[in-house]
């Protein structure tokens, strides 16, 4: 079992930018890939990024060379950098956990709000 606590999310104008946070609890956080995903109002959840142990990042294109993925596995934290926000950014943004071994463990986090208006 892992828990996913997400933070970092808040008010941001247009240009600006955040750095979300997701720390996990539970056992053996280097097999999971972990990712972030994120739910606007009105829309289905999507991908935002993925990033597996080994570090090869993966990013959907809505994002790419904006937003940066990373991971520090000792402190079993994951985080998404994102700069240059835009309001079509404004979304639940949820972080992930998918065990590379075993599809039924995919964990959620709570989801943190991230708003970027002016």
């Amino acid at each position: 079992q892992v828990q996913l606590v997400e933070s970092g999310g808040g008010l941001v104008q247009p240009g600006g930018s955040l750095r979300l946070s997701c720390a996990a609890s539970g056992s053996s956080f280097s097999i999971y890939t972990m990712g972030w995903y994120r739910q606007a109002p009105g829309k289905q959840r999507e991908l935002v990024a993925t990033i597996p142990n080994n570090g090869r990042t993966n990013y959907a294109d809505s994002v790419k060379g904006r937003f940066t993925i990373s991971r520090d596995n000792a402190k079993n934290t994951v985080y998404l950098q994102m700069d240059s926000l835009k309001p079509e950014d404004t979304a639940v943004y949820y972080c992930n956990a998918q065990h590379v071994h075993y599809a039924y463990r995919n964990y959620w986090g709570q989801g943190t709000q991230v708003t970027v208006s002016s």
